[in-house]
């Protein structure tokens, strides 16, 4: 076996325990949540799948850099997981929050834009995991990736979301909209770079005629 296949196969499990820890700590936090437990866990839910989304998008950069072609394959895993964590953050807002108030909850998203932009990217994000698979890989085409972009949206509006929800220390959320922000100006150096290098191969074949 490749060593790169070693690495997957020992570390699909492994990242995939890893990712389950902080739902597995769930019933241990519940017992620090402080006077508003609700909002305590909004906040944990929301963080996580944050973090996630982070770590699935710092993948693509960090394979370039090192070029471990290996890391590409934990992306999916590591965006579901992220998925999985909004997924439960959006539940206690619906839930325990809003006690599935429909009228409560369309209000917010129409009228408190932190909401709003959560809500966004959330939706974003359910249609990122629905198209996840091979299959919908197929069927979609050259369109999945175009789809599949929208994951930069929904880290835009996650950090902002995150950073207009805060009212005092925005340390925390900072950071985060840091590190995407990084992570955007690399992408953005990726990409100027390869045009440079399509109009200098565009260039050398002008003069080559």
């Amino acid at each position: 076996m490749r060593a790169d296949n070693k690495i997957v196969v020992i570390g699909k499990p492994l990242l995939f325990l890893l990712c389950l820890v902080p739902l597995l700590l769930w019933d241990a936090v519940q017992q620090q949540l402080g006077a508003n437990p609700v909002e305590a866990l909004l906040h944990r839910s929301g963080d996580w799948a944050l973090r996630l989304l982070l770590v699935t998008l710092v993948i693509s950069p960090l394979r370039k850099i090192s070029g471990w072609g290996w890391l590409l394959r934990f992306r999916r895993m590591l965006g579901l997981y992220a998925f999985f964590y909004a997924l439960l953050h959006f539940t206690v807002y619906l839930w325990l929050d809003r006690n599935w108030s429909w009228m409560e909850i369309g209000v917010d998203i129409l009228e408190r834009p932190y909401i709003t932009l959560g809500f966004v990217a959330f939706m974003i994000l359910l249609a990122l995991a629905v198209t996840s698979t091979r299959g919908m890989m197929r069927r979609l085409g050259r369109h999945w990736t175009a789809l599949h972009r929208w994951v930069y949206a929904a880290g835009i509006f996650s950090c902002i979301h995150y950073l207009w929800l805060v009212k005092a220390d925005y340390r925390e959320p900072g950071l985060y909209a840091a590190i995407f922000l990084f992570l955007m100006l690399f992408r953005a150096g990726s990409f100027k770079n390869r045009l440079q290098r399509v109009f200098s191969s565009d260039a050398l074949r002008t003069s080559a005629h």
